[in-house]
């Protein structure tokens, strides 16, 4: 199972505001850099893609080291999870014919 690291900075700017005294990375921003760097590692394009599932179970934060697993398949599905240790953060999945082009 290919795996890739993402790392956010303990200055993040969108964790300012998400929330004073308890910040947070947005879960939009977390699925956003999911997405880029399962891109990146596979050489890909995600989008045009279809987001098939994103389940965000526990909040990650800033100065988190994020390790993202994920499956390629054939049929051009790609299922993640995001961990931080041994808590899952997010799961989810993309589907589509795009996925098999390369970027």
């Amino acid at each position: 199972m290919p795996t890739v690291e993402h790392f956010f900075p303990l200055d993040h700017a969108a964790a300012q505001g998400h929330f004073a005294g308890n910040p947070i990375i947005p879960g939009a921003l977390l699925l956003s850099e999911t997405l880029r760097a399962i891109e990146t590692k596979l050489d890909i394009k995600l989008s045009p893609g279809r987001l098939a599932s994103a389940k965000f179970m526990h909040p990650a934060r800033p100065g988190d080291r994020i390790r993202i697993e994920f499956t390629d398949s054939a049929n051009g599905a790609i299922k993640f999870t995001c961990t931080i240790g041994s808590i899952t953060v997010l799961s989810g999945a993309v589907t589509g014919e795009a996925l098999l082009t390369p970027a």
